[in-house]
């Protein structure tokens, strides 16, 4: 503002100008950057709502786990027999459930962004892909807690036990472990807003949602090896889950058990990478309209 010969002029340049997206590609990742103390607000806020008003707290992280391994040993171990690839069934299912509950839950969350949070995106504006994001960074959290709890039951294991539950993982292969987790993060966050853009419009697919994830984790090698697998058929049917590769892959890289298959992980990756384009283009077309139909 600046005053001359009585009149006053104002300066009408802009630190911030906030426009909806152009066209498709106008995918502003700047903003999610600026607004990275935000995301972090979320993250905090996500993490401590889940238990508000709980006595165990934080500790239904490890009860959850250890009570699923509990019913798939009786179930598959003691009634199906199903074999486990020379691992202690303990330690199979708790590799498997680990990795399993990140990816389900980061979809869960994220396929209700829009619906969920319809008062916070009309009330004040901030990127709206900070929210799924938030939703993966605090499931880092979840999954970290399970982690160690599996890597407890690993060192247990290997001190108690006379005989090895199976080979060693290598130090090479540890180093896979943040990246399948970073595949997996990327394919919640894609599946997830993709479902999310949908739902703004068909809301039956909050509740479908659910009853599918639940499906596909018996099409996912969690709760057995894919050597058990004497189909072909029925083999490659289920290779072409990319979330098999995956779980497959961590299970090689924190027990030694089974193999690590480099073309059946790059498919994982190809197929996270255009799940998280299709996701974003959709997202960034569905924000700019979707407070006409939620």
């Amino acid at each position: 503002m600046k005053q001359e010969a009585g009149k006053i002029y104002i300066d009408e340049s802009w630190d911030l100008e906030i426009k909806p997206p152009s066209h498709l590609l106008d995918i502003n990742l700047k903003d999610v950057w600026r607004y990275r103390d935000l995301l972090w607000m979320f993250v905090k806020r996500d993490f401590k709502a889940q238990y508000k008003q709980t006595i165990l707290g934080p500790l239904w992280h490890l009860i959850q786990p250890l009570f699923t391994t509990i019913v798939f040993l009786v179930v598959f171990t003691n009634i199906a027999k199903i074999p486990t690839d020379g691992v202690i069934p303990v330690l199979f299912y708790m590799s498997g459930i680990t990795i399993w509950n990140y990816f389900s839950s980061c979809l869960n969350a994220t396929s209700n962004t829009f619906v969920a949070n319809a008062g916070i995106f009309s009330k004040v504006y901030f990127p709206r892909l900070i929210l799924p994001l938030s939703v993966v960074a605090s499931n880092i959290v979840k999954f970290g807690i399970q982690f160690f709890l599996l890597i407890v039951a690993v060192l247990w294991f290997n001190i108690t036990s006379s005989s090895s539950f199976g080979p060693s993982p290598s130090l090479s292969s540890l180093i896979l472990i943040p990246v399948i987790v970073l595949v997996m993060a990327g394919l919640g966050l894609g599946l997830g807003i993709i479902i999310s853009s949908m739902t703004t419009k068909y809301r039956d697919l909050t509740v479908l949602i659910g009853f599918a994830v639940q499906l596909l984790m018996y099409a996912t090698p969690v709760v057995y090896p894919m050597s058990t697998i004497a189909n072909e058929q029925l083999k490659s049917w289920i290779s072409l889950n990319p979330l098999a590769p995956l779980v497959e892959a961590f299970r090689y890289a924190t027990l030694g058990a089974g193999s690590f298959d480099a073309s059946g992980f790059g498919y994982s990756v190809g197929f996270m990478l255009v799940t998280l384009l299709i996701g974003l283009l959709m997202f960034s077309k569905v924000e700019q309209t979707f407070m006409d139909t939620v």
